[in-house]
């Protein structure tokens, strides 16, 4: 009868040796990209990468939270030492942003406002929070006053904190703070670029910036249509569509109620009264 070696038998013969070396054959080098990828998947750390805009090319930073920032491009050793200043986190050159960001920070570019794109909120107060997500309502091709927002938020009178709020939007074209505008008409200031970059942006968007202005220098702030009775913001989709003939102008919400117009349900008027 053959002979069975016992498990200790064995081993004593070399096989604990045998198996220790096909361990170790089977032992593969981790890739130098796990440890960055995972600090960026857990929000730790952030990447990021050039995209093209209708302003120039920008930096856009993301983390597995979402977009963190977005800046016009200079030096890449300037933004990443802002950033980190700022974020307080490490952050480094990607080789492109995921597919389905990336996709989705292209439609929202192209002004698809109801497009989900993650973002980043850490740091950022309530208010902030607030203010921005409801710059995300406003239309592409359409603005809106600071007071509007300030009114649509609950706080009516902090226009000047909505106005702080913008100026610190740290994704700026993702968050369209560009739509927002002075109660005068005039453009305003801009982060990304200044009021030149504000105003190309929104001409791209189809804003006809001299006569919102010609407008608001003429002491107007609604449209209404004789037809209808309807009272408007003067970019809002439904004004646009007035014809001269039946076009009236108001200075006031409250000019605009007592002949009788009452406000779009759409863009809200009195909201920016």
């Amino acid at each position: 009868m053959t002979r069975v070696s016992s498990g200790p038998a064995y081993l004593n013969e070399g096989g604990l040796a045998q198996i220790e070396a096909a361990l170790r054959d089977l032992r593969v080098a981790a890739p130098v990209t796990l440890l960055p990828d995972t600090l960026v998947a857990a929000g730790l750390a952030d990447q990021y990468t050039s995209l093209h805009t209708l302003v120039g090319p920008v930096f856009v930073a993301w983390n597995g939270r979402g977009v963190s920032a977005l800046t016009l491009a200079e030096d890449p050793a300037v933004f990443e030492t802002r950033f980190r200043a700022e974020f307080a986190r490490p952050i480094s050159r990607g080789r492109a942003i995921p597919d389905q960001l990336g996709r989705a920070i292209q439609s929202r570019l192209a002004g698809d406002r109801h497009v989900k794109v993650p973002v980043d909120w850490r740091g950022r107060t309530s208010f902030e929070q607030a203010v921005w997500k409801k710059a995300l309502e406003i239309p592409a091709g359409e603005v809106r006053p600071y007071s509007w927002i300030a009114r649509e938020i609950g706080h009516p009178k902090a226009v000047r904190a909505v106005g702080t709020a913008l100026a610190r939007n740290p994704i700026p074209l993702v968050i369209p703070c560009h739509r927002v505008v002075r109660a005068d008409g005039h453009i305003g200031e801009y982060g990304l670029g200044g009021p030149t970059n504000k105003r190309a942006i929104l001409a791209a968007e189809g804003v006809d910036i001299g006569s919102l202005e010609q407008m608001a220098q003429s002491g107007m702030r609604y449209l209404g249509s004789d037809t209808t009775r309807i009272f408007c913001l003067p970019t809002c989709r439904h004004a646009r569509r007035i014809t001269l003939r039946h076009r009236v102008s108001f200075p006031s919400e409250m000019g605009a109620q007592a002949a009788g117009y009452r406000a779009c349900k759409v863009c809200r008027p009195a909201v920016a009264a």
